[in-house]
């Protein structure tokens, strides 16, 4: 339990808001944390910190995912081939996902910005495929803008019992988080 208030006094810093930006950035590259982790522990603390909490993290999603189309555009061979053979399998994007994307596109964006599906993934494989830029960063920041909007205005409405369930579970939340996100890798790594 004291670990968890310390989480939550250190989260009440302004500096959050930039670590918030930041790992939002490396979970749309390359981390396999979602970024609502990040968001809860300054809500929670301190419900007047919602608003800028979730624009930071819809920024970062922003640059990040712009950083992980230009992988795809100007490093696939080294970087983007290295992360798209660790965590999926590069025969099933060219098989299944390139046909796919030429006629549900945008849906495709849509669905990976607002679930757990890997947006770092399709990112750099819309940056392989030269898909439009500007169409794709678009269609990302109306959905991911909006997936962190209803979650930042979740734990603003729900402070109170968001913060009390935090204090008493924090352990098993954290071992939970941990395994899920496990789970999701290997999950990938069987396609």
């Amino acid at each position: 339990m004291k670990f968890a208030e310390y989480i939550l006094k250190k989260s009440e810093s302004p500096i959050y808001t930039w670590i918030v930006f930041l790992l939002t950035i490396c979970e749309s590259i390359f981390l396999f944390v979602p970024p609502e982790v990040f968001m809860t522990p300054p809500i929670i603390a301190n419900k007047r910190r919602a608003l800028p909490i979730t624009v930071a993290a819809a920024l970062g999603s922003i640059v990040g995912g712009a950083i992980a189309y230009m992988i795809g555009a100007w490093l696939y061979d080294s970087v983007g081939m290295w992360l798209i053979t660790t965590f999926s399998n590069p025969e099933l994007i060219e098989t299944a996902i390139k046909p796919m994307f030429s006629r549900y596109g945008i849906l495709i964006i849509v669905l990976t910005a607002v679930t757990p599906i890997p947006y770092k993934l399709l990112a750099i494989w819309l940056g392989f495929i030269g898909y439009p830029i500007l169409l794709f960063l678009g269609v990302s920041a109306i959905f991911r803008t909006g997936r962190f909007a209803i979650v930042g205005y979740l734990l603003w409405r729900f402070q109170e019992h968001a913060n009390t369930i935090v204090k008493k579970y924090f352990w098993p939340l954290t071992l939970g988080a941990i395994i899920a996100a496990g789970l999701g890798i290997c999950l990938i790594s069987l396609f």
